[in-house]
């Protein structure tokens, strides 16, 4: 076969016929073009993360199979950026007889017009080339979708425009799916598709067969169909009819990030940080990591709904925002570049509260609650890979090294750690507490900087969580305090201790 190059400059059926030229069916297309991407050992799917054992290699076999395909999983698991990435397996340019409103191939034309057209010139029959981008078509299903618009139905002002009578096919519009010829056609959400929409469906996907308005019209139509589904979707909104998944030859499930690493890559790589916020804004690596376990813990809550998981746009956005705090105080404070802060935890509350849904007990907790317990566990999860349990030592106050510093606040010293303090203040008060200083000095000697100053505060929250400390939240920011008046203060308000709550309470003095 020619060259695409040497082959889009044909301009005419009767040129195209002089070449070795050969249309192939758009599963032939896919599967040939992987079949010399995997003997190239070509990246494929790019940026499609922690699916490389799992979902991409389930795809290839699905297309090697030619089969209509289901991506199956949770919200956030890249299902339609998936879907997306197929084009590139499809030729860069193939010919359509031009003018044609369904992309007829030359050689087997299906539309009235495109063979009218042939019947009328022949081998002078003038072709176009489209470009493998524009082979893809996506229809969001909603339960106002219809049939025509799927299909197509009766389109009475072209009747009366070609002043045609209504038993004539030319007065048909087609739906999106007989445009999407020789194209890829995605279906998100399919379970959101009424029943009898779905079955309308049956045909197409088995016999090439459909029906519009009495219309009874044979067209083998060629479509790669990728469908996606959120396994939530068949209790609370719908589900997809037996007959219709029948039809469809692969399920492939996607997960969530199976590591704290992969799932930190994803958010680097598709957070969205302004280049003049990035410029001026440092996020620790502690901090960061934290985001990404807020997400691991949020899955395994008691108060999340599991059923409808927790998307991999949280840690995205939380992330954003996280960004966004730093730079916020930065410019409050008049200074010139900003380095992240446990406490900028605190903007991302709103990223979690939209992100996650509550099953009751999570209802009655409250979402922005939740989500400081979140935070509170993956600080309490974290801590031990940097600092010395603060559990395994209660037993041993000898070889205790947060002893200095917790005597320091049950001695009655208070430490608050405003939000918006500009960063001489936030150093000056973390180095008030005696001991703090020399401990992290101890276990991180070549830390820099800021990071000795975040690891001083990520000691305060640690013992905190592990019940060392009293952590209350202020109107702005956070005090640290003697467990012992911090349990005082909860009683005096009425409360309770939760040690869920990882010693957050729910006011400050």
């Amino acid at each position: 076969m020619p060259e695409t190059r040497s082959l889009i400059a044909i301009k005419t059926l009767g040129e195209l016929k002089a070449t070795n030229y050969t249309p192939k069916s758009i599963k032939d297309e896919l599967r040939s073009n992987l079949i010399k991407a995997l003997k190239n050992k070509d990246k494929l799917f790019e940026g499609v993360l922690g699916y490389e054992q799992s979902v991409i290699p389930d795809m290839q076999r699905a297309i090697l199979s030619r089969h209509n395909i289901i991506l199956l999983g949770l919200r956030g698991q890249a299902k339609t950026r998936i879907a997306r990435q197929m084009t590139a397996l499809l030729d860069e340019y193939v010919p359509i007889v031009a003018g044609s409103e369904m992309m007829d191939d030359p050689f087997a034309p299906l539309s009235r017009y495109a063979r009218d057209l042939i019947a009328e010139k022949g081998d002078a029959t003038p072709i176009a080339w489209v470009h493998r981008d524009e082979r893809y078509a996506e229809k969001l299903a909603t339960p106002d979708v219809s049939v025509a618009d799927l299909i197509g139905d009766v389109d009475p002002i072209k009747a009366a425009t070609l002043k045609l009578p209504y038993s004539d096919e030319r007065v048909i519009h087609f739906g999106i799916i007989p445009r999407s010829h020789r194209s890829i056609f995605v279906i998100n959400e399919l379970p959101d598709l009424q029943p009898r929409i779905q079955v309308a469906l049956f045909n197409i996907l088995q016999e090439g067969d459909i029906q519009i308005r009495g219309f009874k019209l044979r067209l083998p139509l060629d479509i790669q169909f990728v469908f996606t589904a959120n396994p939530e979707d068949y209790t609370n909104r719908g589900s997809i009819v037996t007959p219709l998944k029948d039809r469809i030859e692969s399920q492939i499930l996607t997960h969530y990030p199976k590591s704290e690493e992969i799932s930190a890559q994803i958010t680097q790589q598709e957070a969205r940080i302004p280049a003049g916020q990035k410029d001026v804004v440092e996020i620790d690596p502690i901090v960061a990591r934290l985001v990404e376990r807020i997400a691991i813990e949020a899955r395994d809550s008691e108060f999340v709904d599991e059923k409808s998981g927790v998307s991999a746009r949280m840690t995205i956005t939380a992330y954003e925002n996280l960004s966004s705090a730093a730079e916020r105080r930065m410019l409050v404070n008049g200074e010139s570049s900003a380095y992240s802060r446990l406490g900028d935890l605190a903007g991302i509350v709103p990223a979690i509260t939209g992100k996650i849904e509550l099953v009751y007990e999570g209802e009655q907790e409250g979402p922005a609650l939740v989500a400081q317990k979140l935070i509170s566990k993956a600080v309490r999860g974290l801590f031990p890979e940097y600092f010395p349990n603060p559990e395994s030592l209660r037993r041993n106050d000898a070889a205790n090294p947060y002893k200095e510093i917790t005597q320091w606040f049950s001695r009655g010293s208070k430490l608050d750690l405003l939000s918006d303090l500009p960063q001489k203040d936030y150093e000056n008060q973390l180095n008030n507490v005696p001991g703090l200083a020399e401990l992290v000095k101890k276990h991180f000697p070549k830390a820099g900087r800021q990071q000795r100053f975040i690891l001083m505060e990520f000691v305060l929250h640690g013992l905190a969580e592990f019940s060392q400390l009293g952590k209350s939240m202020l109107d702005s920011g956070l005090q640290f305090k003697d467990l012992l008046s911090g349990m005082l203060d909860l009683d005096s308000l009425g409360g309770d201790d939760d040690d869920d709550y990882g010693g957050y309470y729910e006011k400050g003095e």
